[in-house]
């Protein structure tokens, strides 16, 4: 059985159940273990196992982190990754993990990437983005500025726990945006861990983490009436997020709208009022982007 992990709040367990059937529509033998970090209730979706906090209360760190990002539910969302995965790693039935943030959402297979957990300890996506030194040198500065690679991807088998411990090591001690100490979130971390851990695998295939922030360097290209990513490789999952869909929406990756209105429409399905969720009309937005993201949201139309 392929194994996943996530973790969300109350507000945004549609999004945890899109990304299941994303997962469903390509493997039906696959279980989402989900961690809802704001409610002691009782939840049910297709494929998915639920988690309370107190379930993890006997990890190291699980309670010192609880405590200290108890009031930021991004900060202890991001730091419970590392803990979340071990705790799951240390069941009998569990060898081969995948985090997934739940803004994820898959279009093609993803067996190839258990595969490579099968030879090594350690998975990571890079973010791509842009490094030309000559130009849009913003680009070259945010590889070292915001990490290397996407913590909203990570995948790690069992002999990679002790990897995961000092990754919550290091969550515990900060999380928090830092140019200055080098740090971001619990993302900067990734960097080091293609040092300290000796198997650890960069996935190159760059369908894996498509957004917003890698249109140049995973370029996107309508081959055989197929979108592929540098001419040769299927999309196999994209990310969601603000800085992703405004891209869709505005025009610059318009090649991804048809997925993008494959994830509305599934978000749609899980939740009804789903115009008025805050990720959709985000401050940042413009009100023409604003307006567009409307008539999708309220029509599926463009």
């Amino acid at each position: 059985m392929y194994q996943f992990c996530t973790i969300s709040t109350v507000s945004h367990l549609y999004k945890v159940y899109a990304l299941a059937d994303s997962l469903k529509n390509q493997q039906r033998n696959f279980l989402l273990n989900v961690l809802v970090i704001d409610d002691d209730g009782s939840f049910e979706f297709e494929n998915c196992r639920f988690f309370k906090l107190s379930a993890i209360s006997l990890q190291q760190h699980a309670n010192d982190i609880t405590t200290k990002y108890h009031k930021n539910k991004d900060k202890l969302r991001w730091s419970l990754k590392p803990v979340l995965m071990k705790y799951l790693l240390s069941k009998p039935e569990i060898d081969r993990l995948i985090y997934l943030d739940n803004d994820l959402f898959f279009f093609s297979d993803y067996k190839f990437l258990f595969d490579l957990l099968g030879a090594h300890s350690f998975l990571l996506t890079p973010h791509y983005y842009k490094n030309d030194p000559n130009k849009n040198q913003n680009w070259l500065e945010a590889n070292f500025r915001i990490g290397l690679y996407n913590a909203g991807f990570v995948g790690a088998n069992k002999s990679a726990v002790k990897t995961l411990q000092w990754w919550a090591d290091c969550c515990l001690y900060r999380c928090e945006k830092n140019s200055f100490r080098g740090m971001f979130d619990d993302q900067k971390y990734l960097d080091v861990i293609p040092i300290i851990e000796e198997t650890a695998c960069i996935v190159r295939h760059k369908g894996c983490n498509v957004a917003g922030w890698n249109t140049e360097i995973c370029k996107r290209e309508i081959i055989d009436h197929r979108v592929m990513i540098d001419g040769k490789y299927d999309i196999i999952f994209i990310h969601f997020n603000e800085n992703t869909i405004r891209e869709i929406v505005a025009g610059s990756d318009s090649i991804l709208f048809n997925y993008y209105r494959a994830y509305i429409e599934t978000l749609k399905r899980h939740k009804e009022n789903l115009k008025k969720a805050e990720i959709y009309f985000d401050s940042r937005l413009s009100d023409r982007l604003k307006l567009s993201l409307w008539k999708i949201l309220t029509r599926l139309e463009v």
